[in-house]
């Protein structure tokens, strides 16, 4: 790969505040990392270099829903011995206060209850009803 200067910024965006809310049904990879994990971490350091008002909150459900279970319900849930291999990237993003969703009808279809959720995450009735909650308030809404 040729080491070259980035491109120029023909659209430069800066915004004042950002309120959007990531919708994550599935798990696309960039290389080993989830697209919707490197997606928010973009958002949030764009967030940090405007220096922008914002709410960011990441709705987990469907075939995503894992991604916000502890060590011991992760192992169980896909059926392995190594952990949630994404709990460091999930506890780092509530660190730059990102709020961190479960779908309740994700969890009642898998058994999940809160004990099984990663510190920090909180569970909402279900997905749909959250992003048609935000929307109308006023949050941008991305499918990821």
């Amino acid at each position: 790969m040729t080491v070259s200067k980035p491109p120029h910024i023909d659209i430069p965006v800066k915004l004042k505040e950002v309120r959007t809310v990531f919708s994550i049904a599935a798990l696309a990879f960039e290389g080993d990392l989830p697209a919707s994990i490197f997606h928010l971490q973009l958002i949030e350091n764009d967030i940090a270099d405007w220096k922008a008002k914002s709410q960011v909150i990441a709705v987990f459900h469907t075939n995503a829903g894992h991604v916000t279970l502890n060590d011991i319900a992760y192992n169980a849930d896909r059926n392995i011995t190594t952990g949630n291999p994404y709990k460091v990237l999930i506890a780092d993003l509530m660190k730059r206060d990102v709020q961190i969703e479960l779908c309740g009808a994700t969890a009642k279809a898998h058994g999940w209850v809160n004990t099984d959720l990663l510190p920090g995450v909180r569970v909402n009735t279900d997905a749909m009803a959250r992003t048609t909650q935000l929307v109308q308030e006023g949050f941008v809404k991305i499918t990821d």
